[in-house]
């Protein structure tokens, strides 16, 4: 097991120790996609959607999915965020609409915040279905994933 970093000597799953890793600014940005009907859609756009506003609901649990993940993620390293930001695009694809979620996470730390952003995007993409599922139960989300990741040892990655 020796070349699999989140197992010990026995097999068993372990939290990797980063506590010789160096502090440097981290960043991640992640996206996830939301395929609605034009009924959604339209729902969504005129606030009339009976559980509220459902973008406005959906940023706020994308930013407390992003300070709560490692409380999800088993082996993620409870991280002190600087800055999370969550923002959302239209776009019509053929006979639906394509809600894009993008997910950007900093901080100053040892590990990376590429989990961060993930678990954001892809919380923001299922509060929108739970919202939205009285109007239409053929909701679609994903593909999610990382865009970029900045800062240490790996440096820069960009999809």
């Amino acid at each position: 097991m020796g070349t699999f970093t989140h197992f010990n000597e026995q097999g068993r799953a372990k939290m990797v120790d980063i506590s010789e890793k160096e502090e440097t600014m981290r960043t991640a940005r992640a996206v996830s996609r939301v395929i609605v009907s034009k009924e959604v859609y339209e729902k969504i756009a005129r606030s009339e959607v009976k559980k509220g506003d459902v973008l406005a609901v959906a940023q706020v649990a994308g930013i407390m999915a992003a300070k709560r993940t490692a409380d999800l993620i088993p082996m993620c390293h409870p991280l002190s965020l600087t800055g999370v930001d969550i923002s959302f695009t239209w776009q019509m694809k053929e006979a639906n609409y394509e809600l894009q979620i993008e997910a950007f996470v900093k901080t100053k730390g040892s590990t990376g915040v590429e989990m961060e952003a993930l678990t954001a995007a892809s919380v923001c993409a299922l509060t929108i279905y739970d919202m939205c599922k009285a109007i239409d139960k053929g909701i679609v989300i994903g593909p999610t994933y990382v865009v970029e990741k900045t800062g240490g040892k790996s440096g820069t990655f960009k999809r």
